[in-house]
């Protein structure tokens, strides 16, 4: 079983749509998936048609201790199973400051479920916060997801730092499974950025191929509730997620 946290500080990264096309390929494969959303803005149940704010059962009550992880957890596909949040979410991580192991509620609730499942695949939200903090001390690898531009690539190099932090001082299991390049456009200085993100950390970090083409279809996915596989299943992207997410399930 393998614990994945899909991470970036930066927005817009498309970390949910690397969690929900990854996840769901993989599961297309016959492996048992959990998609585990650490974001508040809820838009990995979004992402499957589910309205994230109606929901009356979310993550923050499992890390609150009211529930457990199997009390909220909504199969959304064959093989694929979603622990959805929503804004509640955001309210619960102010409190958790002042709770005792605070950096490890997510790790602990997610240890009732990790024999039924082959892959556990975190959310994380656009920031360094506490959210962020126990869902890299619950995993045991990190999905980095970056656009091909120049400050994110930047970002990348902090995210680096900090999880090299994170594997010192709280989860020394931890590692870095790689980098997907998204929302790969046309341009010059988006190939110019991949080339450099390969350059620079060849031999330290996998950079998975190919990288995400930027297509209007992802978003039209989301909107639809749709993963890109049953949206648009003959794009480049959906190509390259299929590619990726085989890698991921073969064990690199």
């Amino acid at each position: 079983m393998l614990t994945i946290a899909v991470s970036n500080q930066k927005g817009g990264s498309a970390k949910t749509t690397t969690a929900i096309n990854v996840g769901a390929a993989i599961a297309e494969g016959g492996k048992h998936v959990l998609l585990v959303d650490a974001d508040p803005q809820g838009h990995l149940a979004e992402g499957f048609g589910i309205d994230a704010g109606a929901l009356d059962k979310e993550i923050s009550m499992v890390l609150d201790g009211n529930l457990s992880l199997r009390e909220i957890i909504i199969s959304v596909r064959p093989n694929l199973d979603l622990a959805p949040s929503n804004i509640k979410l955001s309210y619960l991580e102010a409190s958790l400051f002042t709770r005792h192991r605070r950096e490890d509620k997510l790790k602990n609730a997610l240890s009732a479920v990790k024999n039924s499942y082959d892959f556990i695949i975190i959310d994380c939200p656009p920031s360094l916060g506490l959210l962020t903090v126990n869902a890299l001390s619950a995993a045991d690898c990190v999905l980095i997801t970056m656009v091909c531009e120049f400050y994110a690539m930047l970002g990348v190099s902090l995210l680096l730092d900090v999880i090299e932090e994170m594997r010192v001082e709280l989860n020394p299991s931890l590692h870095i499974l790689g980098i997907v390049p998204t929302r790969l456009n046309r341009t010059i200085h988006a190939r110019e950025v991949l080339e450099r993100t390969k350059t620079e950390l060849e031999g330290r970090v996998k950079v998975f191929e190919p990288a995400v083409n930027e297509s209007v279809r992802f978003k039209e996915a989301a909107a639809a509730g749709q993963t890109i596989f049953e949206y648009a299943p003959d794009i480049k992207g959906a190509e390259a997620y299929r590619i990726i997410a085989k890698e991921i399930a073969d064990g690199l």
